[in-house]
């Protein structure tokens, strides 16, 4: 990798961050496209948050990523949202468009072009979950024109969620279904009407645990998806392929909300086959 007077940064930003792969993902991908960009992971206080954003300015940044907790903190410093970022309430990339700050939020269209031939248009998605990424999953299939969705979580998280729901309904005219994770059998129902099911919580990244009780049928047509990758194959994961279902993780998550991002700063186009490759290989 050259470096020169000409080369440009990009970064992601968040509390802790020194694990990222994404700096691994961009700089593979400035190679091979032959960009003339760097890509770090700046671990930043809450405190240096506005000053690293004035920075993308200042040094002529690409632009940042942005993972926890600084996807929601870092919106009173840009200047514009996109149409899924607003809805979600939450950003991952900030693209510096010739000094004006662009907010984006790619883990949706991320998460949808990870699934294997599947358009959620017209499609029934049952989302386990209620945090940041089920927040970006369930808006991009409401912009992607889903037919109908129903979101499960904990009863301790129905009233938050209800709320967030309710907005969602005053600005994009779609009705989100609520229901109570506990609630086995109406779980099993909805499941069986679904032609995907999303675990979206944090269930599972023991390597023990599942956000849904084992005992329960799949029916043939439902894909499942689980945004963790970490343990590569989780018990939800397990559950589903033992039932003959195609089961993904959300390593492909990972890596197509970073082409994403990559797009929107370089306009080229990111190599996923060749960095999946090195991915699974790395996490596997």
């Amino acid at each position: 990798m050259k470096i020169d007077g000409y080369t440009r940064l990009a970064a992601v930003v968040a509390n802790p961050i020194k694990h990222s792969i994404s700096p691994f993902i961009h700089n593979s991908a400035f190679q091979a496209t032959e960009t003339n960009g760097v890509y770090l992971a700046w671990e930043v206080k809450a405190t240096d948050l506005s000053e690293t954003v004035a920075n993308i300015r200042r040094y002529r940044m690409f632009g940042i990523n942005l993972s926890m907790p600084y996807k929601e903190q870092v919106i009173p410093y840009l200047d514009q949202l996109s149409e899924e970022a607003r809805l979600i309430g939450a950003v991952n990339t900030v693209v510096n468009q010739e000094g004006t700050l662009i907010g984006y939020n790619t883990d949706g269209k991320g998460f949808f072009k990870s699934l294997p031939s599947f358009e959620i248009s017209g499609k029934r998605m049952t989302l386990l979950g209620a945090g940041g990424a089920a927040k970006s999953i369930l808006t991009q299939a409401i912009l992607d024109g889903a037919d109908q969705i129903s979101v499960f979580v904990r009863s301790s998280s129905m009233e938050k969620t209800r709320i967030y729901l309710e907005k969602l309904r005053v600005e994009t005219d779609f009705k989100v279904d609520l229901y109570d994770l506990e609630n086995v059998q109406i779980l099993q129902e909805i499941i069986h009407q679904s032609d995907l099911l999303v675990n979206a919580t944090s269930l599972g990244m023991d390597g023990k645990s599942s956000p849904v009780p084992t005992n329960l049928n799949l029916p043939p047509q439902v894909l499942v998806a689980d945004i963790i990758y970490q343990p590569f194959e989780t018990v939800f994961l397990q559950w589903a392929k033992s039932q003959g279902n195609v089961a993904v993780n959300g390593l492909g998550m990972l890596l197509y909300q970073a082409a994403e991002a990559f797009k929107l700063w370089t306009g080229k186009d990111m190599p996923t086959d060749e960095i999946w490759q090195s991915l699974t290989e790395k996490y596997h």
